[in-house]
């Protein structure tokens, strides 16, 4: 079993809170975990940046597959931060993090300071079409994302948030956790990275498209000596039927990958995989808000237009 010293410091902190009344609870959990992430910035050498449901935790799964087929080490257990140095010396020190919520919004507010505590450490920010994720990052909230969570963001969100009774339309909306919220987002990372030599931005849909170029050109920029077969086998290992009988199975030991009810197709970790797809998902009306404000503004960097439109990365 694979231990991670660092996540143990994260579940203690919200044990030995637990008991507080939310007064309380709430802060003391923001100002301990804030503290707690920028001990993991300071020990890390590499940092994966991705909002939820833009495929940070398969982009995990593959580059965990990659070190164990390379290193020898566990399949089974998705870094988040020290479970490769832990498992192997020659492994780095990672941080997953959103960088712009909550307690983790410390990371982009010390890269919007330019701060000397990034210097030689490499940072591949994972980008999605906004559309694709709101539909998504809507059934997450609503159906899968820890209660610790949501209380945190519901907490520093300026209008309320109530999962049991938000319709789908209204979460688009939503100023905080919706659309809008998620253009900032990328607009902000894009206006961060886009002249950092030691920044990667990947998009989702080139690892769902040209996963092979996709993946060496990740082991090229964190300088990882995977070989071109090896990198086949992890495709092979993480398409998407595969990611699914392997959570029907509980093969992974990651809580975010367990199959919570496998009764409701909506309440899987792995959903779905395809590109565009918030096009048919959503009502004509909402369908055409959600592109016009992508249009208007996100940033054109990514490529992404209207109706699920990907250009060339």
């Amino acid at each position: 079993m694979v231990l991670s010293m660092d996540r143990g410091l994260h579940w203690s902190i919200l044990i030995v809170t637990a008991p507080l009344p939310r007064r309380w609870r709430v802060p003391a959990r923001y100002r301990l975990l804030r503290r707690l992430q920028l001990r993991l910035l300071d020990r890390a050498d590499l940092l994966m940046i991705r909002h939820p449901k833009t495929g940070g935790t398969w982009l995990r799964t593959m580059l965990t597959h990659l070190y164990a087929q390379h290193y020898g080490i566990s399949t089974r257990r998705g870094f988040k931060s020290d479970e490769l140095a832990r498992q192997h010396s020659e492994l780095p020190r990672w941080l997953i993090t959103n960088g712009s919520a909550s307690w983790e919004a410390v990371i982009g507010e010390l890269y919007a300071a330019d701060s000397d505590r990034l210097k030689g450490k490499k940072t591949i920010f994972v980008a999605r079409h906004p559309g694709d994720i709101v539909v998504s990052w809507y059934i997450q909230y609503t159906k899968r994302t820890k209660p610790f969570k949501r209380e945190l963001l519901e907490w520093e969100a300026g209008q309320p948030i109530d999962r049991e009774s938000i319709s789908r339309s209204e979460f688009l909306r939503h100023p905080d956790i919706g659309l809008p919220a998620l253009i900032r987002y990328h607009n902000f990372w894009a206006g961060q990275l886009r002249n950092r030599p030691d920044s990667l931005i990947v998009r989702y849909e080139d690892l769902r498209l040209q996963p092979q170029e996709t993946l060496r050109r990740i082991a090229n920029f964190i300088g990882a000596p995977f070989s071109d077969a090896e990198i086949a086998q992890t495709i092979e290992f993480t398409d998407f039927e595969n990611m699914r009988r392997l959570e029907q199975e509980n093969y992974f030991r990651n809580n975010s990958l367990k199959l919570r009810n496998p009764d409701d197709p909506e309440m899987r970790k792995v959903r779905r995989a395809r590109i565009g797809a918030y096009c048919q998902d959503l009502e004509a009306a909402d369908l055409a808000w959600v592109d016009g404000l992508i249009e208007a503004e996100l940033d054109p960097l990514f490529g992404y237009g209207c109706e699920g439109a990907i250009e060339p990365g």
